[in-house]
Order: C-alpha cells, then sequence, then structure tokens
C-alpha cells in the first residue's frame, strides 16, 4: 500500500465497505452502535429513492405500481448509482380488505412486492417497506381525508390493520436483511394533541395515550416493534419521528425497546419543513446521528431547483449519513411535487438533474 494516495485508499475503502453500491447481491444489513453495517461489519451509507405508486394505485383501482417494475426501469436507477429503492404500501391492499378490488389486493398484491422486492435485491439494491396509508377515521387539525379507509396519510397507524400488516410483512422477509421495515410513513400526533410531550407519548404507546385527540385504536411504536419481532423477524427497522417525519427533538427518549438493537432513525426533510436549516440539523438531528443509525427517508424540494437538497446532502455526507430523494416518479410539472425524472428511462427532471450529479459526484467517496 506504499505510495497509495490517501484520496484512493478512501475510494478502494468504499468499494469494500458498500458491496451493496456495485455489489450483485443487496447487502444484508443490520445495527451496529451509531452506524448500518453489512454481514461482515463493513459500516453502509445508502443512497437511494423513493419509489411511489404502492401506496395509492391500488386502493384507486388503478393497479398495483405507477409505471414499469421490470429490469429497464431498475438498470435506469442503477444507471444514477442508486443503491436503495424505499417503497411506500398500502395497509388495506395488503391485508385485503373489502373495499379495494381483489385485483389489486391480498395475495395479488403481496405477489407484486415480492417480485419486485427479489428483482431489486437481485440487482444489489437494498428495499425498504413503508407502511404509508392505513385505515383509522381522523378529522382532526391537519387531517388529510375525511374516511376511515387507507386513502392518505393518518397522524398514526390503527391498532388492528397495522399489526396485521407488519406480522404478515415480517413473516414474508424475515431471513432477508436486505429488506428494511419503515414502521410508518409520517406521524403527526403532535397536530393532534394537546403538547408534544402528548405526541411523543401517543407515538410510543399507542391506545390511551392517544384518545386525547385521535378516536380510533392507535398501534404505538413499541407495540409494532414487538409484533415484528414476535414473528422472528430480525430485520432492520426504521422509526420517524413527529411533525411528519421531520421533528426528531425527543426520538432518543422516546425510543421503543428493541431487543435485537435493530432500530434506525428516520428523518424526512423538505425545503418547506420547520426543521429546514443548518442551525437546526446540527441541534436536533446531529445528536441522534451519534447515538443510532439515521436514514433520510424522504429529501425534497418544490421549487424545480437542488438549491435545498444540495446543501443537505453536503451536510449528510460529511457524516456519512444515508439519505433518500422523494420520488422516481414521472412528471413535468415541479413546482407542486418534487418528481425525479420525466421517463422511466432514467431522464432527470431540473431538480432530479441535481439530485443525479450529486450521486455520480459523491460515488465512491461517501464513506470517510
Amino acid at each position: 500500500m506504499l505510495g497509495i494516495g490517501l484520496a484512493a485508499l478512501l475510494a478502494i475503502t468504499w468499494l469494500v465497505t458498500v458491496s451493496g453500491r456495485h455489489g450483485t447481491v443487496a447487502p444484508q444489513l443490520h445495527v451496529s452502535g451509531n452506524e448500518l453495517v453489512d454481514a461482515k461489519g463493513h459500516r453502509a451509507v445508502l443512497r437511494g429513492v423513493d419509489r411511489s405508486g404502492t401506496e395509492y394505485a391500488c386502493v384507486q383501482g388503478r393497479g398495483i405500481f405507477s409505471g414499469p417494475n421490470d429490469q429497464a426501469s431498475i438498470n435506469a436507477m442503477k444507471n444514477w448509482g442508486i443503491d436503495t429503492v424505499r417503497m411506500p404500501l398500502n395497509e388495506a391492499c395488503w391485508n385485503a380488505e373489502r373495499y379495494v378490488k381483489p385485483a389489486y389486493s391480498g395475495k395479488n398484491y403481496q405477489a407484486a412486492i415480492k417480485a419486485y422486492v427479489h428483482l431489486l435485491n437481485a440487482n444489489g439494491i437494498v428495499a425498504i417497506l413503508d407502511l404509508h396509508w392505513s385505515d383509522g377515521l381522523y378529522t382532526g387539525n391537519s387531517s388529510g381525508c375525511a374516511t376511515g379507509e387507507a386513502f392518505c396519510q393518518k397522524p398514526m397507524p390503527d391498532l388492528p390493520g397495522s399489526v396485521l400488516f407488519w406480522s404478515s410483512v415480517a413473516t414474508s422477509f424475515k431471513g432477508n436483511d436486505a429488506v428494511i421495515f419503515d414502521l410508518f410513513n409520517e406521524p403527526y400526533p403532535d397536530r393532534a394533541l394537546p403538547t408534544e410531550t402528548a405526541g411523543w407519548e401517543c407515538w410510543r404507546n399507542g391506545g390511551r395515550y392517544c384518545e386525547a385527540g385521535i378516536h380510533y385504536a392507535v398501534a404505538g411504536m413499541q407495540t409494532l416493534v414487538r409484533a415484528i419481532r414476535a414473528t422472528g423477524a430480525n430485520n432492520a427497522i426504521m422509526l420517524g419521528g413527529l411533525g411528519y417525519a421531520n421533528d426528531m427533538t425527543e426520538w432518543l427518549k422516546y425510543e421503543p425497546i428493541d431487543p435485537d438493537h435493530n432500530l434506525i432513525a428516520s428523518w424526512h426533510s423538505y425545503s418547506f419543513n420547520s426543521c429546514s436549516n443548518e442551525y437546526c440539523w446540527n441541534s436536533q438531528v446531529a445528536r441522534v446521528i451519534a447515538r443510532v443509525p439515521l436514514v433520510a427517508g424522504e429529501i425534497g424540494e418544490l421549487d424545480c431547483t437542488d438549491n435545498y437538497i444540495e446543501p443537505l446532502m453536503n451536510w449528510l455526507d460529511s457524516r456519512s449519513t444515508s439519505y433518500l430523494a422523494w420520488a422516481w416518479n414521472t412528471g413535468t410539472a415541479c413546482s407542486h411535487s418534487s418528481k425525479l425524472i420525466t421517463s422511466y428511462d432514467g431522464s432527470p427532471s431540473s431538480f432530479g438533474a441535481g439530485y443525479k450529479n450529486h450521486l455520480k459526484a459523491d460515488d465512491g467517496h461517501d464513506n470517510k
């Protein structure tokens, strides 16, 4: 090794430590201290995208995926340097609830998700499965829809449906640690309850701790962790904080107990969020990164540029922290949604070009 430059050494180290980026088999991941590591104990820092569609198409009677889910579409992702794909799922579709068309629910929905996860993993890509939409009638502050059915983001997962969902999902994917479970997309019990402390207690404990503002039976994060572990699955589990997964102030205090010690903090960061500046990142998010692995499960902005995510990615890069951009979906209008591509061949939108360029420039240098 004599005479090798530091930059070259770092690049070699990276190639060894993150097998999923360039390898043909997705890494088997677990938590070690405040790092996500592979089966050999090498640190893994994920760079990926959210693939929206599987949370809404089924319940709207429009199919299961939005856009292609074939090898060619995965090749387009790999050409960007993407090594992780987060899939938002719908509880009612997975659980075969009566109001979802049978063609898009139950065994049909489950088989489609399993097949896509298998294809991702076979291409060296980690899959994150996210409970995005769930049952529960909520019409209070920040309500997304006036129905108890799984047609929008609810403040917390419902007890009967979400426990059934995660017990089934965990049983389906246990033994495959290239699959990470993201318990609930963007909790916001703090909007429904009188204080933030009450919100955190509801977040962890569910049940009676939520009754002051949420009038359906709520499953707390501790309940869902237990449900997953009861199946024998030891997959890593992500948990988003309050305020639509943007508020991490008390995440460490209210972190659920996990017998496998395999929990990851999930943080969402958009230009319009409350915690959207470096002062907040340093004072709130850095404390969490120092204690547990953190994945920024969604990052984005609505101004057709990368002016927000570029400094955010640089900040996360400096802390060897994983992130995924919302979303690998097509669209021409960029002022109301952060869509990365204009075509599923991987042609970037003006927003997506910034993300793609950053991944290309960062390739080989994100583990330091």
